[in-house]
């Protein structure tokens, strides 16, 4: 007797799939934070004009759009790599050059950066953490800051964020590519803003190293691929530029030899870690912006109302987390998501704490992913295992941290919605201590309670617009413009009409030329032309050369030289006295103006 097989319609139907139950929340989420980040976005204006002033240049050339140039014409370039402008100058291409176009683009970076966020703590921990990872960092008040601003930070955290995502991909079944994928993602992070792309790597050799699913040489030979990918994908630029003419592309502003590589080396890398001389004559470091160094600097006046916040109950759920996955094995991937976002915080949080150089606060976004990661794996891991009490403890040394820390930090704000503090205390008090006594359902008031402060504040940063070079966070009254002497740019008033017409009319290459690119990019933004900002952002790099000055106005390609008033402070060197030697001086908006043409 042969045996027959059971009919088709007796066999078992496959189970369903089963329902993402969290993706409407993602979506709230993620429109949410869309709302945040774009609702009256412009009331910024140009944001910080310096870069503002180059994505119009990158509208107006394709040469200045490959290299970050700060004028059309092609002298100088911005002293950053051109990444984050390359997308801001395509938005100015295909919508029109406006405020939209200028900020718009890192308000899309900072969605994305939540999404992949999310995406990349959901893989290891499941939906519930994932979204509050996402929700953690968008409400982050220098995150918000950033992400509604035109600065190169907000490209440089979503590649950042995006080569943690690849890296968490990878560590599922120890895949080459995926690894080389986040190497890619960090190469590019270069691009944005060259050094500080690599302090994230360490985190991610660390938890590949550990966690992996393969033989310890495979891993190697991973890591390895992967630091391949960073060489070509942040290397290409950097050949291309050096092999491209020099006559044929901008000055590399901020540099001392017209190298991408020196200015990623020098003015941008170890003068910016130990202080010292900089490109472009940019001596000494100015750590006033952020505060003295120390263990305390991320906590202190400067920073902490920055990045902050949740950082001591990250510290604490960093901790617990380790302790409890401790004999948990090799290839836990919690473990190795706390491993990873762990040292994600450690070495940036290290580096901005000691860092001697130019340092801005705004600089802590960089932070911001890996304190929000850590709080949400550690507060949904320490939940689910509540019924022990000594997790149950830890939850609640979490949810204080979050409570008592915010509350610090809100009395710094004394006249800021002066009751706010003591709803939060009041909140921190009762959750953590029903958390400590078992009591159940307390999920959703443990998580407001954990960022009511922070979210506050960072709705309050929303709502203030900024400007200048050196931006920060909190409400109008504390925020202010952001030292807006510094790149930023009030453009279009009545006392300027006169100097803006007179730029309007001009035909030749560059309407004018000033010293130092803050007003050179006032000048541009306020006429629509192109101007030569000379020496760059500090007005010491050799960019033009007197000679170059000199060939380009007997060519007839320069119509002003504009010297004070909101066209740049005084001086100019050699090319100033020539032009004071040779030409005549009027006076128009302000400004001292010299006719060449």
């Amino acid at each position: 007797m042969t045996a027959t097989l059971p009919a088709p319609a007796t066999a078992r139907p496959a189970p369903a799939p089963k329902r993402d139950r969290t993706r409407p929340a993602l979506v709230v989420l993620l429109v949410g934070t869309a709302v945040l980040y774009l609702w009256n976005l412009t009331d910024t204006g140009w944001g910080n004009g310096y870069y503002a002033a180059a994505t119009q240049a990158g509208a107006q050339s394709w040469t200045a759009w490959l290299f970050g140039g700060l004028d059309a014409g092609g002298v100088i370039t911005v002293d950053k790599p051109p990444a984050a402008l390359w997308v801001s100058g395509l938005a100015a291409r295909l919508f029109g050059f406006s405020s939209w176009t200028v900020l718009a683009p890192q308000a899309v970076e900072g969605v994305l950066a939540v999404w992949l966020l999310h995406a990349a703590v959901k893989r290891t921990n499941g939906p519930v953490a994932g979204l509050l990872a996402g929700a953690a960092l968008a409400v982050t008040p220098v995150a918000v800051l950033v992400f509604r601003f035109n600065l190169p930070d907000a490209l440089l955290v979503l590649l950042m964020v995006a080569s943690a995502y690849c890296t968490v991909r990878a560590l599922e079944k120890a895949s080459g590519w995926w690894l080389a994928l986040a190497g890619v993602a960090v190469g590019f992070a270069f691009l944005a803003k060259m050094g500080q792309a690599f302090l994230v790597l360490p985190a991610f050799t660390a938890a590949y190293l550990l966690a992996a699913p393969t033989s310890l040489p495979k891993r190697f030979l991973h890591l390895l691929g992967a630091g391949a990918a960073v060489a070509v994908s942040a290397g290409w630029f950097v050949l291309l530029v050096e092999l491209w003419p020099t006559d044929a592309r901008p000055y590399i502003g901020g540099s001392t030899n017209d190298s991408l590589w020196e200015l990623a080396v020098g003015y941008n890398g170890l003068g910016r870690i130990f202080g010292g001389g900089g490109g472009g004559g940019m001596g000494g470091g100015n750590v006033g912006f952020g505060g003295a160094t120390g263990i305390d600097r991320l906590f202190g006046a400067s920073m902490g109302g920055e990045i902050s916040w949740l950082l001591p109950a990250a510290v604490v759920g960093l901790l617990a987390g380790l302790w409890f996955t401790r004999r948990a094995p090799r290839t836990d991937r919690t473990r190795a998501a706390l491993v990873l976002w762990g040292l994600w915080v450690l070495v940036n949080g290290v580096v901005f704490s000691f860092m001697s150089g130019i340092t801005h606060p705004y600089y802590t976004v960089a932070v911001a992913p890996g304190v929000a990661a850590i709080v949400a794996i550690a507060g949904r891991e320490l939940w689910r295992g509540r019924a022990h009490p000594p997790v149950r403890a830890s939850l609640a040394l979490v949810v204080a941290a979050c409570g008592f820390w915010g509350f610090a930090l809100l009395d710094r704000y004394p006249d800021w919605v002066p009751a706010l503090r003591w709803v939060v205390a009041a909140l921190t008090v009762l959750v953590s201590t029903a958390i400590v006594m078992g009591v159940r359902r307390l999920a959703a008031l443990a998580v407001v309670t954990s960022v009511l402060a922070t979210a506050s504040f960072g709705v309050a940063t929303a709502a203030t617009p900024h400007s200048g070079s050196i931006p920060v966070s909190g409400p109008a009254e504390y925020a202010g413009g952001g030292m807006g002497g510094m790149g930023g740019v009030d453009v279009g008033g009545a006392d300027d009409a006169e100097l803006t017409e007179l730029l309007r009319a001009t035909t030749g290459t560059w309407a004018a030329a000033t010293v130092g690119a803050q007003g050179a990019a006032s000048l541009s933004l306020a006429s629509g032309k192109a101007v030569i900002g000379i020496g760059g952002w500090s007005g010491g790099d050799p960019a033009p050369t007197l000679e170059e000055f000199r060939r380009y106005v007997e060519e007839g390609r320069i119509g002003y030289f504009v010297l004070g008033g909101r066209g740049g402070g005084g001086g100019g060197g050699d090319i100033a006295t020539w032009v004071a030697d040779n030409y005549e001086a009027t006076t128009a908006g302000g400004s001292t103006v010299y006719r060449l043409s």
